[in-house]
């Protein structure tokens, strides 16, 4: 059996739940980092203009919501795939 036939059979079984919870799980983490990318930007701008604060603020809150949107449905589909797809595991 070569390493791709040991990668399918894998993929097959169990093995590709726990890959496609692990990938949901690194794309929360990515929108996390994201989230802090986007603070550490509009403090950077505020402390650069202090009367821009309130736009700054006011786009800082909706870019922090549509990277939070990512973490959110993620962690659906990954409690999804736990407990609906594979609920005699548990």
């Amino acid at each position: 059996m070569n390493f791709l036939q040991s990668v399918v059979t894998l993929v097959e079984g169990v093995g590709g739940f726990y890959i496609g919870i692990g990938l949901i799980l690194l794309g929360m983490g990515f929108s996390s980092i994201a989230e802090g990318l986007v603070c550490a930007a509009a403090l950077k701008g505020m402390s650069r203009n202090p009367e821009a604060t309130s736009k700054l603020r006011s786009s800082m809150i909706l870019g922090v919501s549509l990277c939070e949107t990512v973490a959110i449905y993620g962690l659906v589909l990954a409690i999804l795939l736990i407990f609906v797809k594979n609920p005699g595991s548990f």
